[in-house]
Parts: C-alpha cells; structure tokens; sequence
C-alpha cells in the first residue's frame, strides 16, 4: 500500500488527517506501507527553497505524531528517490499528449507549468515503482490512477508483463471536509485562510476558527444539503467524537448553533492535543527525522532501484558498467 502527501502549507490540516493520515496508522496493522513526502510534486507550486526544506522535516513530525510508525512503514521522502524521476521520464514518453490533456487538475487550474501537466505520469511512477496493489486516494485522484493503470497496460502490453495493476485502497473512505469559511469546496492546504484548520494550531485559534464557521439559515442542527456548513461542523464533531450523525442530531434537538460549535471547537482542540505535544518532541529532534529519512530511502531505494533496473533493460536502456 503507497501513499504520499506534499509538504505545502503551514502544516497539514483537519482534511488531510480526517481524509488520509489517520487511516495511514490503522493501515500498517494489515498491509506492508510505503508512505512518502512528495517534495518533487510540491515544486509545481515553486516554494521558497529553505521553506520546501523545512515543510518536509515538519511533515515527517506532524505524520509521526498523528500515528505512521517508521518500525512499521518505509516513510522517506520522494527527492530522495531518484527512480521516481527517471521512470516518471519513460511513462512520460508512453503517454499520449490528448491523454495527459484530459487530466482534471490541469485544466481546473487553467493551465500552468509542464510539470504541473506531467504531474499524473510522476504520481503514476510513484506507485508502479513499488508494484503497490492498493492506493488510498479521493475522489479527485480517482482519474489520476486511472491513467496509472493504463500505463501499467501499455508498458506490459509493449514489453512484457512488468507492472501490477493497482487498484483504490478498499477500505473505510475517508471523510470529505469541507472549508469553514465556503463549505462549497474542500479543506485545503493550498488555500488556507480562516476557512482551515492546520493540525498545529493553538487551541485559541481552532476555537476562533470554528466559532466563525459558515453556518445556515434556521436554527436545526441536522445534516442536509440544505444546510451545508451545520453537515461539515456535524462531520468534524463525528470524526471527533466518534458519534454517529443521527445521534449527534438528536443530542442537539432543540438547541442553538451557538452550543453546538463550542462543542466542535473544544472536540478538534481535544483531537489535536496529543499530535502538538507528540510534534513538538518530534521536531525537536532534527537528527533523529533526518534519521527516519534516511532509512526510508534506504528501505525505498531497495525496492525503486530493482523495478527501474527491469524497466531499464526492457525499453533497451544500456546498462552502465560497473567498475
């Protein structure tokens, strides 16, 4: 099982733990997980270099923190693995220009940079580098490992059957959480704002952020399309808490919204208390993250290098020689 994440923003946020990372951490009981940094991915957004450098490090501590165990998963970071590149390159050339073209991400973004176009092809070498048979992704990645499995086909179809075929991750699909401020679009890391809740935030500014949260007209704390940001607040205090919808509807029957979002605020304050405190250890500890990196590529490159030595030998790539 393969999954990465991009060292942007000020941190991860409520999305990408609800969505993503606290799945990761049940995820190693039953699988053999590779987990990474996409810090190539993360240059389509050219960061400030010092900045791209120090997300990474962080986000190695926030994933840590929220429960990915490095004695349990091969945790590394994508830069640190030159194969991601090199094979991104050969499915590139395999890759017709229509087919990139029709990716969404490109065209929802207007256009932008040649990498941002190639990005699915990398994303693809990503997970066909280490045979990953399962992905966790949304519902916006869906295309994505499409074109991943269709490479897969035609790589196998011209030179012989080399790559699996991956397939969704098939377990609990995570919870889609939406931006306080416009509960029409998601959580992002990439827009940030007072709509986002990042995993590090202070108490004070988590119980700002969701006092301030959208919410609809009426005074019913049920979920409804009708009543999109009362859903998202119903959604994060279920995740929180545990509770079911329903029960959380009946246990606020009658009540204000007033109540209701002090509730939320002081159960994401709750959730998030033990990950700042376990962060705050971590990323103290410079040498012993750079020590988690280390072995992951270690443990990464094991596995990349065997996979590009047969796709090498097998599209006629002279081997180099050993001295």
């Amino acid at each position: 099982m393969l999954s990465g994440i991009r060292p942007t923003g000020e941190s991860f946020q409520l999305g990408n733990y609800v969505g993503a990372v606290r799945h990761w951490a049940s995820m190693q009981d039953e699988n053999e997980c590779f987990f990474f940094l996409a810090d190539l991915h993360a240059l389509i957004d050219t960061p400030e270099p010092q900045r791209l450098r120090g997300r990474t490090r962080q986000a190695v501590a926030e994933l840590l923190a929220m429960g990915v165990d490095p004695e349990r998963s091969t945790v590394f970071a994508q830069g640190h693995v030159p194969e991601h590149a090199e094979l991104g390159w050969i499915l590139g050339c395999l890759t017709g220009f229509g087919e990139a073209s029709r990716m969404t991400q490109f065209k929802d973004k207007g256009g932008g940079t040649v990498g941002l176009f190639t990005y699915p092809v990398l994303q693809a070498a990503d997970i066909l580098l280490y045979s990953a048979d399962a992905v966790p992704i949304g519902e916006d990645q869906r295309q994505h490992l499409e074109l991943t499995r269709d490479l897969a086909q035609r790589f196998n179809s011209r030179y012989g059957d080399t790559f699996s075929l991956p397939a969704a991750y098939a377990g609990r699909a995570g919870e889609r959480i939406k931006d306080l401020r416009d509960p029409s679009r998601k959580m992002s890391k990439s827009i940030g704002g007072s709509g986002t809740v990042w995993v590090l935030d202070d108490p004070k500014t988590i119980t700002k952020k969701v006092k301030s949260a959208v919410t609809d007209t009426g005074r019913e704390v049920v979920a409804s399309e009708e009543k999109p940001g009362v859903t998202n607040l119903l959604t994060i205090l279920s995740v929180a808490t545990g509770k079911a919808l329903p029960e959380l509807e009946q246990a606020y029957a009658g009540k204000g919204y007033g109540d209701f979002k002090a509730d939320v605020a002081d159960a994401v304050v709750e959730l998030f208390a033990p990950v700042r405190e376990r962060y705050a250890e971590l990323v103290a500890d410079e040498g012993y993250l750079d020590e988690v990196l280390a072995d992951g590529a270690a443990a990464a490159r094991g596995v990349a290098t065997s996979m590009l030595t047969t796709v090498r030998d097998r599209v006629g790539l002279l081997a180099p020689r050993r001295t």
